[in-house]
């Protein structure tokens, strides 16, 4: 049916052939699965109804109608378009008379499962699923999850795998499915066995530490003790305030400067695993002689029970049962009683007794963990900390490492995958439609992830030295290998090739920004062009690029095969027709401009791509293209050029600078910044003129001819920009030059001559290719050694000089202003390019001794740590001198020994300094901290996760002078560093956009279906798992919130913060923040105490990977202290509070609204201690700045006035007490006084304010038209249900069905990093 099929990694047979789920999320051949049990903690949950498992599907609406966006090609240059013009995108529903409209949805059914043993269960079903997923859900469901080899039978009919239910006659609501135990194969009984060793170690963590099967870290269950839904209802039926204790953790406070580490990754009580069995394990009796085969005999297991009970198991054809073999005599007889069962499981129930017990709890504890912790993520996680592990018997990781040739990606019987072909057909699917567009997205994002893990394992393989070359003669830096039909080269410089470019440094830059040009051509997804499967991998020091393989390039010299391009970077170069057609289809979203080029016999070439650019036609008769490193123009800050000179913002600033290599370019992103920019220049230019030639039109002529040629470009600009002022009060003009461009650009003879001048001079100033619209591109080989341009285009050739040294003082004076250079990353990115070549002369046998070497030189205190040298190493010298050319670096292996601390640290200035130009003034690593601020612990995580090194969770002590802090037992594993491409949604993506246009104008409804249609969009094309479904799930929360439905708000963000831990790691920047969101959500819920442990934990991690001196961490602080003060804990509460307070003056200046916020939240927390003296000064410094700033009559201004009169009466009042108390002793009559503990709805408001989360308040006039609003959209549209009553207190916008137009600065949403 579907080759594609690759599963859940780790669960597949011993012939590699695809097992649970075959059909995965992500195959070609089927259709969208919207009910799995691995998909979607919402589509499907496991209520413990009576004892039985009840699944259930939440309603969705039956007949969502989903709209077609425009083709992949259009929609990029639409999606480009819109930003800049600020079109909105046409929302579904609204105009769909040419368009057509899909029903995605269709309402689900339930039916009747009866299986062996059980009483029957109902369950619910969508006809769009495969029989297959029915067969997922059963393999995960706790009563059934034991059974593999079975069919489901409708009236005694066996019903087929792979057919929609929709597709089976008969099958309606109420069917009775019947679950039939099948015979087994060897093939069965394998899978059988993996799937029982999968359930014994479903809550074992250590695949998650030790990165492999795609399984990764989650803490979040740590932190809310079990799943908030659950919580959430249990702590709502008393009062939260009982006394719940809110101290954090010393090192938690402000001012610690402890740092611990084994904080990062506290014990779940849940990994302590409940034993089951002692043994698991193939017996040594396999494979069945010839006559036991002929009695069934498949397979024999050996089995220790907890109970220490030595049994010998045969897997045959009916099941499995007891023989008389022990470890030492083979009788493969059935012993007496032989428990002869279909299941490994029900036999082993019936012979051990504390296997009944563990096996039936673990399964319940599995089925009760979110989903979420358990799905596989698309691409792997690795953790760079993990405690100490003890290695267990596993017979099935064991199997994996040596029986199969290539492990788990043979799985298509008989043979290894074609992965060229994979990746190809994947894209040669149809995209007319919606559904078309999701099973190719899908099917593409599938074959792309079952890739990357591919040639990841296999560049590990290269490197570890498992892999035979094919050129095995040649020296060791030049050797190719090909594995599992992925073809993998190292990144040295091999036949003097970028001899020109840098040698092997440009050799090592390459691979990157080749990967960077297939990820961008991928994007623009032209059909007929292909590119290569491409994975770039870091491991050991080396760097490996595993590619894809054209059909027929291994048998046929190179330049028989490039019929587009130059092998020789421009000497020869030679060109096609049909290449130059495709390529043109990409010049436009990719900015390249077609231009002509001279070869070594003088004669024009045309391109549209840079020469290195090489198209291959395959044996398959594919258009390939390859060598895509040039897809963007050069730096020219770091390109030095004789006899060129560079604008004056470079020279000021000392560009350009010679750099190690020549391959420097320009990002994507900073190419489509400096367009945007230009755009915007071209508008302001052409309005003015327009406005000129309407103020006075006889001088207008002749002063445009002299204002725009191109060197007077930045003049012209100039003026432009300084008239700024005057063309924002004139939108009309900006308009009208919209209208003209677009007229002409439809090449309309009715337009003026004057009008086309305006045009062609803005054009020409801004230096656009077209004179009649603006079109920005760039020729990418401008300044490429090498390459000649004939004489016919050397004005071309010119202007082109001129818009790259445009580019590179925009970067300069534009870009690079806004970003701030963390001395921490210099520091870490110049150790890592040392550790990268310090790596190479290291046997596989020192690499630990190696690393802890390294990392005591780079971090420790210690002033001369010693390196230990394998001690076999030293012996055998002698013997050693003939193996000395396999090792990858240089000859002598031992070098890496005699580093020192003062040694590493001076190369690390000079590599900073020739690097990236930046002087560093410290000579070791205690000077480092103490001039920078920086903390040693922030360094090691950093320098860990770019060289791929895992360390033991321990507590290190850096600043001993006596002893090196780091031994070799501490490193426990080295994990390579992958970059791959990352295929998009692209339809989920455009939906994703357009509801966040939504919401930023104020129609949060719509923005919510939006959001809401782009997560199962995303969930059709990724699964369940990816960061794209994370941002969603992020703003989905936050509307829900918003719109008052504050449970639902929670559960969103749960999703948000497991899939942060799981997809980008369990302190990744984002992770922390989604931990702030679920914490606001939580205090919402009342639940208070879970609130405080996830806004600690988010302050853990905060100190742990940034150290407390940072802009973010004010916002934490004033959210702990929020909350604190929330609970009564006044004096905790300041502490945070006047943090906040210190690093909000220091990052945005003392008098800046954040910091007028900042005292307010303060003076409350004085006013409830009853010090209205320090509230009293605290209210008077807000107070000024709000005056200062916003002026008196603003409705901020005036809040605190009312709130310093309020404080001034409160102290006069205590004043007059306290004097009474002094004159009447004991029988003073004393007025009460009111010491307002603050209000949970008040705090909570505060909450929103700092978060950035603003309710409009409205007013009778705005509630009237909003019911008129209401009304009206009714009558429009009969099936919508009623809107709610808005809660007259909080007065906010919480309309269910309709909401008003808001003023787009309502509801700033936090960074949507989609």
């Amino acid at each position: 049916m579907c080759d594609l099929g690759v599963q859940r990694p780790g669960v597949h047979g011993w012939d590699g052939t695809a097992v649970l789920p075959t059909h995965p999320v992500g195959c070609a051949a089927c259709s969208p699965p919207s009910f799995a049990a691995w998909v979607d903690g919402s589509v499907m949950r496991c209520s413990q109804a009576g004892g039985k498992g009840v699944f259930s599907l939440p309603d969705h609406p039956s007949g969502m109608a989903l709209m077609n966006g425009s083709g992949p090609h259009e929609s990029l240059k639409g999606e480009k378009d819109a930003r800049q013009n600020g079109h909105e995108e046409a929302d579904p529903g609204e105009d769909g008379n040419d368009q057509e409209v899909i029903v995605i949805q269709d309402t689900g059914f339930t039916v009747k499962i009866c299986a062996p043993a059980i009483e029957p269960f109902s369950l619910q079903v969508s006809p769009q699923e495969m029989v297959q997923e029915i067969h997922q859900v059963l393999m995960d469901r706790e009563d059934t999850c034991h059974r593999t080899c079975f069919s489901l039978q409708l009236d005694g009919n066996v019903l087929d795998n792979f057919a929609e239910l929709k597709t089976i006659e008969g099958l309606q609501e109420g069917s009775l499915l019947k679950v039939v135990e099948e015979p087994y194969t060897v093939r069965e009984a394998r899978i059988h066995v993996r799937h029982i060793r999968d359930l014994l170690k479903s809550l074992d963590p250590s695949d998650a530490f030790n990165g492999v099967d795609c399984n990764s870290l989650s803490f979040l269950s740590v932190f809310t003790e079990g799943d908030l839904g659950d919580s959430g209802k249990r702590k709502k039926k008393g009062t939260e305030m009982e006394q719940i204790d809110c101290t954090p953790p010393e090192h938690i406070l402000p001012g610690s400067k402890e740092r611990p580490l084994c904080a990062l990754q506290p014990q779940n009580r849940d990994w302590k695993p409940l034993q089951c069995l002692k043994v698991l394990t193939m017996s040594g009796w396999n494979p069945p002689p010839g006559n036991r085969k002929m009695h069934g005999d498949l397979m024999y297991l050996y089995v220790i029970t907890v109970e220490d009970r030595h049994v010998s198991i045969t897997a045959s054809t009916r099941g499995f049962y007891l023989n008389q073999s022990t470890a030492y005599t083979f009788n493969p007889k059935p012993a007496n009683p032989s428990f002869l069962s279909h299941s490994l499981v029900e036999l082993l129930n019936q012979i051990s007794p504390t296997f009944k017990k563990n096996f039936s709890a673990l399964q319940k504890k599995r089925v009760q963990r979110h989903p979420f912790e358990r799905i596989a993520t698309p691409f792997q996680v690795y953790s760079w900390t993990a405690p100490q592990a003890e290695h267990a018997m596993d017979c099935v990781r064991a199997e994996d490492a040596y029986t199969s040739r290539l492990g788990y990606e043979e799985h298509i019987p008989g043979q290894t995958r074609d992965w060229n072909e994979e990746l190809q057909t994947t894209r040669e699917l149809p995209r007319k439609n919606l559904p078309e567009r999701l099973l190719r997205e899908r099917a593409i994002f599938k074959v792309h992830s079952d890739f990357t893990a591919a040639a990841t394992r296999g560049a590990m393989a290269v490197i570890d030295g498992n892999v035979m070359a094919i050129n095995p003669s040649e020296e060791t830096k030049m050797q190719m290998f090909i594995w599992n039909n992925i073809f993998f080269s190292l990144g040295f410089d091999v036949r003097d090739h970028y001899k020109d470019f840098g040698g092997d440094v440009a050799a090592y830059v390459a691979p990157t920004n080749d990967l960077n040009g297939v990820r961008t051509y991928n994007a623009v997804d032209v059909e007929g062009l292909y590119t290569l499967g491409t994975v770039v991998v870091d491991y050991r020091g080396y760097r490996v690029t595993a590619q894809s393989i054209i059909p027929g390039i291994l048998e046929r010299e190179q330049e028989q095969s490039v019929i587009y391009g130059s092998i020789d970077f421009g000497k020869t170069v030679v060109s096609h027709p049909k290449y130059l057609e495709l390529l043109e289809k990409t010049s436009r979203p990719l900015k390249i401009q077609k231009h002509k080029v001279l070869n070594d016999k003088n004669e024009e070439v045309e391109l549209c791509s840079s020469v290195e650019c090489k198209g291959i036609i395959g044996n398959d008769g594919r258009h390939y293209i390859l060598d895509l490193l040039r897809t963007f123009p050069p730096d020219l800050n770091f390109l030095p050029v004789e006899g060129e000179e560079m604008p004056e913002e470079c020279k000021k600033m000392g560009f350009p600078k010679q750099h190690r290599h020549k391959l420097c370019c320009l990002r994507q992103e900073l190419v489509d910044a400096f367009v945007e920019h230009r755009y915007l220049l071209f508008m302001k230019l052409a309005a003015l003129q327009l406005m000129q030639q309407k103020a006075n039109k006889q001088e207008s002529s002749s002063a445009l001819e002299n204002g725009a040629s191109p060197e007077n470009g930045t003049a012209d600009s100039e003026k432009a920009e300084s008239e700024d002022g005057k063309i924002d009060d004139n939108v009309t003009g900006l308009d009208q030059v919209k209208e003209l461009a677009e007229t002409i650009a439809s090449d309309d003879g009715a337009v003026d001559p004057k009008s086309r001048e305006v045009i062609r001079n803005a054009c020409k100033a801004v230096g656009s290719i077209s004179d009649t619209s603006f079109d920005i591109r760039f020729n990418p080989d401008i300044f490429s050694p090498g390459v000649r341009f004939p004489e016919s285009s050397k004005e071309e050739v010119q202007d082109q000089k001129q818009l790259l040294k445009d580019a590179a003082a925009f970067l300069l004076s534009c870009q690079i202003p806004g970003l701030k250079i963390g001395i921490s990353e210099l520091i870490t990115r110049s150790a890592k390019h040392i550790f990268k070549t310090y790596l190479q002369g290291v046997e596989l046998s020192g690499l630990s001794a190696a690393i802890s070497h390294f990392l005591n030189c780079f971090l420790s205190s210690f002033p001369n740590p010693i390196a230990h040298l394998p001690a076999d190493e030293l012996v055998s010298k002698k013997k050693n001198k003939k193996r000395k050319n396999r090792n990858l670096g240089n000859a002598d292996n031992t070098a890496w020994a005699s580093m020192t601390p003062q040694e590493l640290w001076k190369n690390i200035c000079s590599e900073a300094k020739n690097y990236f130009d930046f002087s560093l003034e410290c000579e070791n690593a205690d000077q480092a901290v103490e001039v920078y601020n920086l903390q040693k612990i922030t360094l090691l995580r950093e320098i860990s996760l770019k060289t791929g090194v895992q360390i033991l969770l321990k507590e290190y002590n850096f600043d001993n002078r006596h002893k090196p802090t780091f031994t070799e037992e501490d490193i426990l594993n080295i994990f390579p560093v992958v970059k791959h491409v990352n295929p998009k949604a692209s339809d989920a993506f455009h939906f994703f956009q357009s509801g966040q246009a939504k919401v930023q104008q104020g129609f949060l409804k719509e923005g919510c279906e939006l959001i809401n249609e782009a997560l199962n969009l995303f969930n059709n094309v990724y699964g369940a798992m990816h960061v794209e479904i994370c941002a969603c799930l992020r703003l989905l929360a936050r509307l829900n919130y918003i719109m008052g439905d504050y449970s639902e708000a929670l559960s969103n963000q749960q999703k948000a913060v497991l899939m942060s831990e799981r997809v980008l790691g369990i302190e990744h920047p984002n992770t922390i923040q989604e931990y702030m969101h679920l914490a606001l959500y939580c205090f919402a819920n009342s639940q208070l105490s879970t609130a405080l442990n996830l806004l600690y934990r988010a302050r853990y991690l905060m100190l742990l990977v940034f150290g407390e001196d940072h802009p973010e961490m004010a916002l934490l602080d004033n959210n702990i202290g929020l909350v604190l003060h929330g609970v009564m804990e006044y004096d905790l509460s300041l502490r945070f509070l006047e943090n906040a307070l210190a690093i909000s003056s220091k990052y945005h200046g003392s008098k800046s609204l954040k910091v007028a916020l900042s005292h307010h939240l303060v003076a409350r927390v004085y006013e409830s201690k009853a010090e209205f003296r320090s509230a009293l000064q605290h209210e008077k410094e807000g107070y000024t700045i709000y005056k200062n700033q916003l002026g008196e009559h603003h409705e901020k201004t005036k809040e605190s006035s009312e709130y310093l009169k309020y404080l001034t009466q409160q102290a006069v009042a205590l004043q007059r007490t306290m004097n009474e108390i002094y004159k009447n002793g004991s029988n003073a009559n004393i007025m009460p006084l009111k010491f307002t503990a603050p209000s949970m709805a008040s705090v909570l408001e505060q909450l929103n304010i700092i978060n950035g989360i603003l309710f409009i308040p409205l007013s009778q006039k705005d509630l009237e038209n909003l019911k008129a609003e209401v009304q009206r959209r009714q009558q429009l549209q009969e099936s919508m249900k009623g809107g709610e009553q808005l809660d007259p207190e909080d007065k906010a916008v919480e309309e269910k069905e309709a909401e008003p137009r808001m003023p787009s600065a309502a509801i700033p949403l936090t960074q949507s990093s989609a």
